[in-house]
């Protein structure tokens, strides 16, 4: 089986390196296609921080494997990781956090083991990138939650809770807040869970969450959420077993998966023969399961922990005590250590099972959808508007443009009502939500709407607009803040 290679930034191919003589020290059947990404591609002019033959390669073989990668600052490029997770559909981002003998922390000190699966949303969220400055103090960014995207996350948490026998699955959230985005999440966490009774299936606000995981991590066993959130805990959870050179990260999509290190180029090292591969080792390993050479994995993995639980160690981590060795030195270590297993954690050696590789090219996007279930309406509008006027002038010039349609609702300011009530202590910016609701309640039409915001662009600049809709009796959209 061939897959592409994308050695990384910094100390991205140093430690690429050491990976792939491991690989090779282990006979690991797998052939290598280097692939150029990264920031110094961005440097020669490609924008994604990829070429594209890069590309190509990627898409053809399916499975990449990636070093850290930097994205240029203060040039106004994305980042070339978020990039390939997305034009991928790499839509689960999965990482695992185990306690690893050897490396200290204060809950492997106290005899806590830790052992949680990570399972982040990564297509979606704010991490879809749109934002815009709607007035000269005012920033919106758009944060999309969707069902199918939420139901292929969460069903992938549920199937591999499944196969690890895990006894608990948590979904993290701040569906008290955010009861629209993050309520749809969460309920498509419950929907998926009906169909695995066996399984524990409960749901944390998200801060309290990080309070319980510093706390009782050993309580917890997988996780899901959405793709922010995941992120942040995700690193959280790197903290509780050494950092975020112990946190291996697979990105996994129907039809191609990304598997890398998560943690940064360390440039300040680069080059200096002294970085610590164990990230990366552990993310190959993770390549290796899902490509079904467990026995391949199972002896290295092995390797590595009896190393770490030896005092073997790189310069970042371990017994100050003992001497730490460089890049090379761990990596030959870690070799000399094949057939020997660690007294805690030990992994079985199955037997290979290689996946065979799959020719597929598609010839159009996937459009995932779900069936609608109610009949849609819409029943007004929120007109995002420019304005240094008192609430009270706001009102009256927004009511001279209702027409014989609409009615004015309310307004708000910062998502905090401002009208017909509110308080002289709210602090205003410069940028009012009008909401205007239909007359009589009968469903409206786009020509209404937009006959509404003709009108009212006579008085206002409107920097944004909303449909409020509804399904079946259901109001798809959230009250302000004291309406």
């Amino acid at each position: 089986m061939k897959i592409a290679i994308a050695r990384g930034d910094g100390i991205g191919p140093e430690i690429m390196e050491a990976v792939l003589k491991i690989f090779a020290a282990n006979k690991v059947p797998l052939e290598y296609e280097f692939v150029d990404m990264g920031k110094w591609v961005f440097d020669k002019g490609f924008s994604n921080g990829m070429t594209p033959e890069a590309k190509i390669t990627i898409e053809n073989l399916g499975i990449l494997f990636k070093g850290p990668m930097e994205t240029p600052k203060g040039k106004g490029v994305k980042s070339v990781n978020v990039t390939a997770r997305k034009t991928w559909n790499t839509y689960a981002n999965k990482r695992v956090f185990q306690t690893l003998h050897g490396v200290d922390t204060v809950f492997s000190k106290g005899g806590i083991p830790i052992d949680i699966t990570i399972v982040r949303e990564n297509i979606e969220d704010t991490y879809g990138g749109i934002e815009h400055m709607l007035t000269h103090d005012v920033a919106l960014s758009r944060r999309f939650i969707t069902r199918p995207g939420s139901l292929q996350v969460i069903k992938y948490a549920f199937e591999m809770a499944k196969k690890k026998n895990a006894k608990r699955i948590t979904c993290g959230h701040k569906a008290n807040i955010m009861k629209i985005t993050d309520g749809l999440f969460l309920e498509c966490f419950y929907e998926v869970a009906e169909e695995y009774p066996e399984l524990k299936a409960d749901d944390v606000i998200i801060d309290d969450l990080c309070m319980k995981l510093v706390t009782r991590p050993d309580t917890f066993d997988v996780i899901v959420l959405t793709n922010l959130q995941g992120d942040i805990v995700s690193d959280l959870c790197a903290g509780l077993i050494g950092g975020l050179g112990f946190a291996p990260s697979a990105n996994i999509g129907d039809h191609i998966c990304i598997f890398e290190a998560v943690h940064g180029t360390a440039p300040d090292i680069a080059g200096k023969n002294i970085a610590n591969p164990t990230a990366l080792l552990l993310s190959g390993i993770t390549m290796l399961r899902h490509l079904g050479y467990m026995q391949n994995a199972a002896v290295i993995e092995n390797a590595l922990l009896f190393t770490l639980e030896s005092g073997v160690h790189t310069g970042d981590f371990g017994d100050k005590k003992i001497p730490s060795v460089n890049t090379s030195q761990f990596t030959e270590t870690i070799i000399s250590n094949f057939g020997k297993a660690p007294v805690q954690g030990a992994k079985p050696v199955l037997p290979n099972m290689p996946a065979t590789p799959t020719s597929f090219k598609l010839e159009k996007n996937p459009v995932i959808v779900t069936e609608e279930m109610e009949q849609e309406k819409i029943v007004g509008v929120d007109l995002f508007i420019e304005s240094v006027e008192q609430p009270e002038m706001v009102a009256h010039m927004c009511q001279r443009h209702a027409g014989e349609k609409f009615k004015l609702i309310n307004i708000s300011n910062r998502g905090t009502q401002v009208w017909p009530t509110g308080s002289i202590y709210t602090n205003l910016v410069n940028q009012y939500n009008a909401r205007f609701e239909s007359l009589d309640g009968s469903p409206l039409h786009q020509q209404d709407v937009i006959s509404l915001y003709v009108s009212l662009s006579g008085d206002f600049k409107i920097c944004s607009l909303e449909l409020l809709n509804t399904w079946g009796d259901k109001r798809a959209y959230s009250l302000a803040q004291g309406q």
